[in-house]
C-alpha cells in the first residue's frame, strides 16, 4: 500500500544520509538551476509520467517544493500512482537552504 506524509527537514535529511531516496524538486526550471537540494531531480508536468514509468517504486521520494504547500498534493499523487513512500519536504526549499546551505547546489 502506498504511503503519504509530511516529513519535517531533519527527518528528511536523516533519512538521505541512512538510505538511497530519489528528491524530486518540483519548483520552476530557473529556481532550479540556480540551486537545489545535492542529488535532487528537476521534474514540470511535461516530465510527470516518463519519471513515473522509469522510477524504482520501491525506493522512498521526497518531493520538494519552494515553501512545502505544492509538494503535499505533489505528494499525494504520486502515492496515488504506486511510489510505496512518498513525503512532501516541510518547509520545502527555502527550509532546506536555511537549515542545511551546504547540501544544496547550482545545476
Amino acid at each position: 500500500m502506498s504511503h503519504y506524509a509530511r516529513i519535517p527537514l531533519e527527518d528528511a535529511y536523516q533519512m538521505i544520509l541512512d538510505k538511497p531516496v530519489n528528491i524530486i524538486d518540483i519548483r520552476d526550471a530557473d529556481s532550479y538551476k540556480v540551486s537545489h537540494i545535492t542529488d535532487a531531480e528537476h521534474m514540470d508536468n511535461s516530465g510527470v509520467q516518463a519519471f513515473i514509468e522509469d522510477a524504482d517504486l520501491d525506493v522512498p521520494l521526497i518531493v520538494c517544493c519552494y515553501h512545502g504547500n505544492m509538494s503535499q498534493s505533489a505528494g499525494a499523487y504520486l502515492a496515488e500512482k504506486g511510489f510505496a513512500e512518498v513525503y512532501s519536504l516541510d518547509g520545502g526549499f527555502a527550509g532546506w537552504q536555511a537549515r542545511y546551505p551546504d547540501d544544496c547546489e547550482p545545476d
